[in-house]
Order: structure tokens, then C-alpha cells, then sequence
């Protein structure tokens, strides 16, 4: 009885592998999940359509930034002149706040440069916001913008380097 009861076991375990037979077992090949890419899908580029009501508002920014630059070089100019006037001038002497007061001049039209490309920057966020593609415009506009008010804050600080005291 002791010799059969190993017998028994090994037949019920060989009985339960043959059993089910080829088709309970499942297949090899790819899984649907396996078969997919792994590459970023294709995304179609999306293109603004045309709006004058912005076209009409980028083009009144686009003065404010003309007529802003035009202002500010001779008022840098006489900014300058001031501050090479009151190079050897003590701190605080007539011609040093001549160059200072200058210089605030100066520092009016960076702030309204500066106002203008944030009003242009928000107008791309509420774009983006909204969902809506870029727009070329704005874009080249805020690139224009803030080269001027890079070009405008380098100019006042190399006129406020030649000044006693800064």
C-alpha cells in the first residue's frame, strides 16, 4: 500500500497536466499591448487664424513701442552728456543731479517699454490659456519689445556707471 500511494500521486499530477490540453494554455506570441510603439504620436502643428481685433491691438503696441524708442535716445543722449558733465562732480553737486534727474527720464521710458511688453506677454498667455495656437504676431512683437528694453536697460546703466557714486 506504501509503494502505490507515491504511484497515485505521480499519476493524478501527470493526469493534471495533460488534461486541459493546447488550447487552455495561453499563447505566445505579442500581446496587443506589445505590439504598440513607443514613439511620441505626430501631432499636427496648429495655425492661428487671422484677427484684426488683435492685428488692430498689436499694431497700437507696436507704436507705444515706437514712439517710446524714439523718445528715449536723445533723452539718453542728453542723459549722457549730463553724466560725463558731472564725471569729476562730489555727490549731490548741481550737475550730478542734473545727470540723475536725466536718468529717472530715462527710467519713465524703460517702465512704459516695460508695461507694454507685459500687456504683449498677457496677450499670448490668454491665448494659451484659452487654448488657442500662438500667434506669429504677437510673438514677433514681444521679441521686438523686450530687445528694446534690453538695449534701453544697458544704456541707462553704462550712463549711470559714469556717475560718482553708483
Amino acid at each position: 500500500m506504501k509503494r502505490l500511494l507515491p504511484l497515485a500521486c505521480l499519476a493524478l499530477t501527470a493526469a493534471g497536466c495533460v488534461e486541459g490540453g493546447p488550447g487552455r494554455y495561453p499563447s505566445l506570441l505579442p500581446r496587443e499591448i506589445e505590439k504598440r510603439g513607443d514613439a511620441e504620436p505626430e501631432t499636427p502643428i496648429a495655425i492661428a487664424d487671422p484677427d484684426p481685433a488683435l492685428d488692430r491691438a498689436l499694431t497700437g503696441q507696436a507704436k507705444m513701442l515706437d514712439d517710446t524708442q524714439a523718445a528715449f535716445a536723445p533723452a539718453a543722449d542728453r542723459a549722457e552728456a549730463a553724466a560725463k558733465g558731472a564725471r569729476g562732480d562730489a555727490v549731490g553737486s548741481e550737475r550730478w543731479i542734473a545727470a540723475q534727474t536725466a536718468l529717472a527720464e530715462l527710467d519713465t521710458y524703460r517702465a512704459t517699454t516695460s508695461a507694454t511688453v507685459t500687456d504683449i506677454e498677457q496677450v499670448a498667455l490668454n491665448r494659451a490659456a484659452e487654448g488657442k495656437p500662438p500667434y506669429p504676431s504677437v510673438d514677433a512683437l514681444k521679441t521686438r519689445g523686450e530687445a528694446l528694453l534690453d538695449g534701453q536697460s544697458a544704456r541707462i546703466a553704462a550712463i549711470q556707471a559714469m556717475l560718482p557714486g553708483s
